[in-house]
């Protein structure tokens, strides 16, 4: 593995746009991984690189802010046939980005599908026009007649990203642990027919972020271990799940979308103001944040069956998201405030003084149980794989490197998504960071030790209802 991993080699210019937690982490990365020289690498962000990361590592910072008016000018002289541009920011639009590399020839990649900025809080638009559905469903809609050309990969990190192919890898470790013996698949009708024979009805993305430092939140201050405006943007988009054939209660604050592949709903509320019972191996029965993410959506498409034009089988699918402790004060602060961000920003990493990330996806529905397959990664192996990581920054680390691994690969496919991809290749570059990696059975259900003192609405004929998991 190791050794097929550094035959891909890439030997144009690079473009890091954006500069924060994610792209420090990535930058020693480059040149170990896929042999970027750093005099062939370029950091293109708004302010100064006042970390030092990027000059201890020989790379160049042009400090410009890109807008709708000069995105192209900026990034012309730096993008030609065959360079890279790793997008790694925010506010600026991915579409965009990609129409501009696909004139220049070059190869695009980011970690989240981002519009120009005023998009998600804008007064005049519905909560569906502002939801990741209606940008997933824009950047389709441009690749109906590019199933060619440079490689874009879009929304490929660790979730959105790593959790797709996470998802296939779990399908095919169910099959085989359950005795059911199936041929691996080999298109998404495919995939989707082997969830339906596992009796997969839910998929979470389970992520339980335990890792803290010694220097606690402060008044006034939002504190997470990844970008904070990130974070806050999404959080504060309505939040998104992809909606299961096996649904049956209706939610009131629910809404359709009316257009494009219908796998998906939104509810009229911020995904940070939603909380949902999950359950990963280590942390045990948890509330998470169902957070809208691309993923959501895309996997729930693409485990989607018809017969007739009728669906007759799709999960449901969503985030389940616990982050950090300190991030979570930092959200119910912010909520007192009415929903307006802290303006003291901090994401710690170099004095994270333990814990771990435990990031996955739990398949349910199964008569044998639960299923959970994901990382289980420490910040004590983050800082021994590479500089300037902690345990989350790594894992999203992982799924860009295996995603720019496929793209080299696979240099003509056009504008994809994560579940367009290739399990194996994008496990087999991102493995060897990502800690322990496990799949794991269980016997929760969201009915689970339910209390008479917290009289909720709930199905107990179907555990894997929505009604079951939602916190009220």
């Amino acid at each position: 593995m190791k050794q097929d991993r550094r035959r891909t080699t890439f030997s144009g210019r690079l473009v890091m746009l954006g500069f924060g937690s994610i792209g420090q982490a990535m930058l020693p990365v480059l040149p170990r991984e896929l042999g970027v020289e750093p005099s062939r690498v370029r950091i293109v962000k708004p302010t100064p690189d006042e970390t030092g990361i990027a000059a201890q590592h020989g790379v160049e910072v042009i400090t410009t802010a890109l807008s709708e008016g000069n995105h192209e000018a900026v990034l012309e002289p730096l993008l030609g046939e065959g360079d890279f541009l790793l997008n790694l920011s925010v506010d600026v639009s991915s579409l965009a980005l990609i129409r501009f590399c696909r004139k220049r020839g070059a190869f695009y990649l980011d970690t989240c599908n981002e519009p120009w900025p005023g998009r998600y809080d804008d007064p005049r638009l519905t909560p569906s026009q502002r939801s990741n559905y209606s940008l997933r469903e824009e950047a389709l809609a441009y690749r109906l007649d590019k199933r060619s050309g440079p490689t874009a990969v879009l929304t490929q990190g660790a979730n959105p990203g790593l959790v797709s192919a996470f998802t296939k890898r779990a399908l095919l470790d169910m099959a085989q642990q359950t005795g059911l013996k199936v041929e691996r698949p080999t298109c998404y009708e495919e995939w989707a027919a082997l969830a339906r024979q596992l009796q997969v009805k839910v998929i979470h993305i389970a992520e339980r972020d335990t890792q803290t430092s010694d220097r606690r939140k402060a008044p006034g201050e939002f504190v997470n271990t990844w970008s904070v405006a990130g974070f806050a943007d999404e959080g504060l988009q309505p939040a998104e799940l992809g909606w299961g054939s096996h649904e049956r209660h209706w939610p009131e604050d629910a809404g359709r979308h009316g257009f494009g592949c219908d796998a998906a709903v939104y509810l009229n509320r911020p995904g940070i103001a939603t909380r949902v019972r999950s359950w990963t191996p280590l942390e045990g029965p948890y509330h998470g944040f169902l957070v809208t993410h691309a993923e959501s959506i895309s996997i729930a498409d693409h485990l989607t069956l018809r017969e007739n034009g009728q669906v007759v089988y799709r999960p449901t699918v969503h985030y389940a998201y616990h982050p950090c402790d300190d991030a979570v004060l930092s959200l119910h602060e912010m909520a007192g405030r009415n929903w307006q961000l802290q303006h003291r920003h901090r994401i710690i990493r170099d004095e994270i003084s333990g814990g771990i990330d435990e990031l996955g996806v739990l398949l349910m529905g199964n008569p044998k149980g639960v299923y959970w397959y994901g990382s289980r990664l420490s910040v004590e192996q983050a800082r021994a794989l590479v500089p300037h990581n902690n345990a989350t920054s790594l894992q999203v680390v992982a799924g860009i490197l295996g995603g720019m691994v496929w793209a080299l690969r696979n240099p003509d496919a056009g504008l994809v998504e994560p579940d367009d991809l290739d399990h194996e290749t994008v496990l087999e570059a991102a493995l060897p960071f990502l800690g322990d990696v496990v799949g794991q059975w269980g016997d929760w259900t969201p009915l689970q030790g339910r209390s008479e003192l917290f009289p909720e609405a709930t199905d107990p004929a179907d555990p894997w209802q929505f009604i079951n998991f939602r916190v009220t």
